[in-house]
């Protein structure tokens, strides 16, 4: 048995089974394109909607992981809450046996004219949806060329010593089959790929059912590694959305693998492919399967029958999760609490609700200013972290609400009350990040102060608490005045700009002359004026809120 050969044929053909699969998966996501993201947000209403709207998915991109990925972005994004994600994600188990079925057709011998007709399209096609269509074909084909390959490479195992023994192991104590299983997927990071060298390795003998089943357990907990690493870095409903993926799939295991020991689950799946053979023509019964679809079976029914069971349960798999990876109590919420899309056709209210997504905006760009100077007094890096990811919210808020109302207002006839809501809410919210920009140049012109060990003379620090508490008086009128559409309010913010920039002024005089006194270095000098600028772009900020109230621009 020469190893080198077996190796090269393995590794080669898996080589080309899992860019197969990745050609089929990128072109039928690029054909589909971002409806697929639309259809996960619109089709999980319930539990069940988002079983078959995972399941549909799947099905149509070939790749569970792709699907689970995608769940947990739109988790992070706050379009989805765990529970429909949960859904979602047991209708990708479903949805990924159909490449396990797919495989158990078994067209090994049209690989190469697929391959081609695939070629062809992608090269001479015109039509580039055509061109992605062929991409599509030609990834097909090239999963079954990939198996063949692999199955040649793989015929020499039948006089290994080794891999005899190896699942003799295996048939005697399933969980080195789960093992095996979990970890092999976990590297590969393809479910489809390790479940495709499975049905391989059975349609060559190296494997009988008895064997392969536990390993297929242990596949379908080893996919949860791509979602598990996708959740690092996200929202804790990400993460729990990610763990749940594991959970179920070990509840599964846990559940359906004594069963299989005692042979109740091949009694299950026997029946229920005799029950579908005998409507089929032909009929045909579970004995005259080849092996890489008697393995298909097994991995559809498992995943169907876990679904069935565990659906009703999505509330306590929430609740168990929510236990495992608990919230912080400093965890920032990344979604829109008041931007409600099915409101977008009541334009008065939809304006409404954006205006107080708006001010919540402001109040967490305030929470970014309290935190910039904060961390500059104290330097608790707590301040610095809480500063940071504000900032990163206003960012999104933005985004957000501009969106949402732009979508709002697209092609209705505004009365001039709407009509200047709708101007408001899309320049403020221009300031508002603009406020949490300059808000964080503070933090970074801390972070520098600290790294180069400046120190501020009392004199300086007492005035640079004086324009601080100055500016976040205003900045808070300004919202207040925006809040309450109440234009004497705003005009009195206005005739405080003046103050502001009297202050700022005084301040910057008196600390150049320190730096001449040479009681404060160049160095800090720089920094410290910097700050004082930044502020007084605070206050020019808050007038411009406070004009737009009364219906004028600084």
């Amino acid at each position: 048995m020469d190893i080198t050969v077996i190796l090269f044929s393995f590794f080669g053909g898996l080589g080309l089974f899992l860019y197969g699969i990745k050609a089929m998966s990128d072109g039928l996501q690029t054909v589909a394109g971002d409806r697929l993201r639309v259809i996960l947000e619109k089709g999980t209403s319930s539990p069940i909607r988002g079983v078959l709207t995972g399941t549909l998915v799947t099905a149509l991109i070939q790749s569970s992981s792709g699907t689970t990925v995608i769940t947990i972005g739109l988790v992070n994004a706050g379009l989805l809450n765990l529970r429909q994600a949960i859904g979602v994600i047991m209708g990708a188990n479903i949805g990924t046996t159909v490449t396990a079925y797919l495989i158990g057709f078994n067209l090994k011998d049209y690989a190469l004219p697929i391959i081609a007709v695939g070629v062809l399209l992608i090269f001479f096609a015109k039509n580039r949806k055509v061109n992605y269509f062929g991409t599509v074909i030609f990834g097909f084909g090239l999963l079954f060329y990939g198996m063949e390959v692999m199955g040649q490479g793989m015929q020499p195992l039948k006089n290994s010593p080794f891999f005899y023994n190896l699942m003799i192991n295996v048939e005697n104590n399933a969980l080195l089959g789960v093992l095996i299983g979990a970890v092999f997927t976990g590297i590969v990071q393809s479910s489809s790929a390790t479940i495709g060298i499975l049905q391989g390795l059975a349609n060559q003998n190296l494997v009988s059912i008895g064997q392969a089943v536990p390993i297929l357990f242990g596949m379908n907990i080893g996919t949860c590694m791509t979602a598990l690493l996708a959740s690092i870095g996200t929202t804790v409903a990400a993460r729990r959305a990610a763990l749940s993926h594991l959970l179920f799939n070990v509840i599964g295991t846990v559940i359906f693998l004594p069963l299989f020991l005692l042979g109740g689950l091949q009694f299950v799946v026997e029946l229920f492919t005799n029950a579908i053979l005998f409507v089929l023509p032909g009929h045909g019964s579970w004995e005259t399967l080849n092996p890489m679809m008697k393995i298909a079976q097994y991995h559809g029914v498992f995943n169907i029958l876990n679904t069935v069971i565990l659906l009703p349960f999505v509330a306590v798999l929430a609740m168990i999760v929510s236990k495992l990876v608990p919230s912080k109590a400093d965890e920032i919420d990344l979604s829109p609490q008041y931007l409600e899309p099915r409101l977008l056709n009541n334009l008065p209210v939809a304006l409404s609700n954006a205006k107080r997504e708006l001010i919540r905006m402001g109040n967490i760009a305030f929470e970014v200013l309290q935190n910039s100077v904060e961390y500059f007094n104290t330097k608790k890096e707590e301040n610095r972290t809480k500063a940071k990811l504000n900032e990163e919210l206003v960012d999104k808020l933005k985004i957000d609400i501009e969106s949402y109302v732009t979508r709002a207002v697209s092609g209705k006839n505004l009365t001039d009350n709407l009509s200047k809501k709708s101007h408001t809410i899309l320049h403020a919210i221009v300031d508002i990040e603009r406020v949490g920009d300059h808000s964080e140049n503070i933090v970074e012109l801390a972070e520098y102060a600290q790294a180069h060990k400046l120190s501020f003379s009392e004199q300086a620090m007492q005035g640079l608490e004086q324009l601080t508490e100055l500016v976040k008086e205003i900045f808070i009128l300004a919202l207040t005045a925006l809040e309450n559409d109440d234009k004497k309010l705003a005009r009195e913010i206005i005739e405080k700009d003046n103050l502001i920039d009297h202050t700022e002024k005084e301040l910057r005089k008196a600390h150049i002359a320190r730096v001449n006194a040479r009681i404060c270095n160049g160095n800090v000098g720089a920094v410290y004026l910097d700050i004082l600028s930044n502020l007084e772009r605070i206050g020019d900020h808050s007038v411009n809120i406070a004009g737009y109230v009364i219906g004028e621009e600084k």
